[in-house]
């Protein structure tokens, strides 16, 4: 049986992919204007940016506020995100994050609904693949005190929809985890589990050995970049991180090191990255508004937009209301200066 789910998933990858599956993911982040709307040219102007190195994005995840945003601002970052995957030949995993199963249920046959009115297209699959859409994404519900059961049932009633998705272990929102042998049963019954992305920091599922028969595994969690791939001898396919936001070009000199066998160099390289990045979310940990991905990533975004004097451009607007700290932007600065990290130009000017 496993060898025939496994034969059907790839099928299903090679459907929501045909090109091959990007190794490296990025949650992008929602920009907003100085009233709040929220900003489609300065997000074009981002994902522009990234299109290079990043060929998949989450939409919205968590570091793009996707827990936060109005049903209105999510279809509006959504609706940004698929124009420009059109217009970059990217992927999109469509992000469903609600703590509700229920209501991830109705978030994702909605979107289904409006992808077809979008595209033209009355059959589910063709809808996806004409909007670039390769799956949805989905959580656990939220639930301290869940069973693995009550988990394992909430999971299988969004995969018996049969529509290509992707599961995200994010222990830090749901406040509980899949464990190893759920994931394993999920995907022994469930061909269209085709992705898992782990940003718990533990990694049990992909350290257990089990093996998830081909479903492809992002590593979500960040730090240590050289030695999570399996090209390296790491047991993740690939990595979905809130830092390629600002580090995708980095990333991607990471993963081509390693697959060229050059790995002193991926680990120099990864070790820079490391040092900024775990330092610069500690800074962003206790600041009162939105979350430290989404926060730290912001900061270091703004260095890349405007260059190395950033620092004197209007902060970075939040979900909340609230702008960036201007201390906090010139802390991330400093720090992205000394590990020889800050760009020379910003690619806004």
């Amino acid at each position: 049986m496993k060898d025939s789910v496994a034969a059907t998933r790839a099928r299903f990858l090679k459907d929501s992919l045909p090109d091959g599956v990007p190794l490296l993911w990025c949650p992008p982040l929602t920009h907003y204007d100085h009233q709040g709307a929220i900003n489609a040219s300065r997000m074009a102007g981002h994902f522009r940016h990234l299109s290079p190195y990043v060929r998949g994005f989450l939409i919205p995840g968590s570091t793009g506020d996707g827990w936060e945003l109005t049903p209105a601002e999510r279809r509006q970052v959504l609706a940004i995100g698929l124009e420009q995957a059109q217009q970059l030949n990217a992927h999109v995993l469509i992000g469903a994050l609600h703590p509700d199963t229920s209501e991830t249920l109705a978030l994702i046959r909605e979107d289904l609904d409006w992808l077809k009115s979008r595209s033209g297209e009355s059959e589910p699959a063709k809808a996806l693949a004409k909007a670039r859409v390769c799956g949805f994404t989905i959580c656990p519900p939220r639930g301290q005190h869940l069973s693995q059961q009550e988990i394992g049932r909430a999971l299988a009633s969004v995969l018996a929809l049969g529509l290509p998705t992707a599961l995200y272990q994010l222990p830090q929102v749901t406040l509980n985890e899949m464990s190893t042998d759920l994931a394993a049963d999920l995907a022994l019954h469930h061909a269209n589990f085709i992705f898992f992305k782990d940003t718990s920091g533990v990694d049990a599922v992909v350290l257990s050995g089990k093996g998830l028969a081909g479903v492809f595994t992002a590593r979500g969690a960040e730090g240590d970049y050289a030695r999570w791939l399996k090209t390296a001898g790491g047991p993740y396919d690939g990595f979905l991180l809130a830092s390629a936001n600002c580090f995708a070009r980095e990333l991607h000199r990471v993963i081509a090191d390693i697959s060229a066998g050059q790995l002193e160099a991926a680990r120099r390289l990864s070790d820079r990255l490391t040092a900024a990045v775990i330092e610069i979310l500690r800074l962003a940990a206790p600041l009162p508004n939105g979350n430290p991905f989404t926060n730290g990533n912001k900061a270091i975004d703004h260095f890349f937009a405007y260059g190395p004097k950033a620092a004197t451009a209007a902060p970075p607007r939040l979900h909340a209301g609230s702008c960036l700290p201007v201390e906090f932007i010139r802390s991330v600065g400093e720090i992205l200066s000394r590990v020889q990290l800050m760009p020379a130009k910003g690619y806004l000017e």
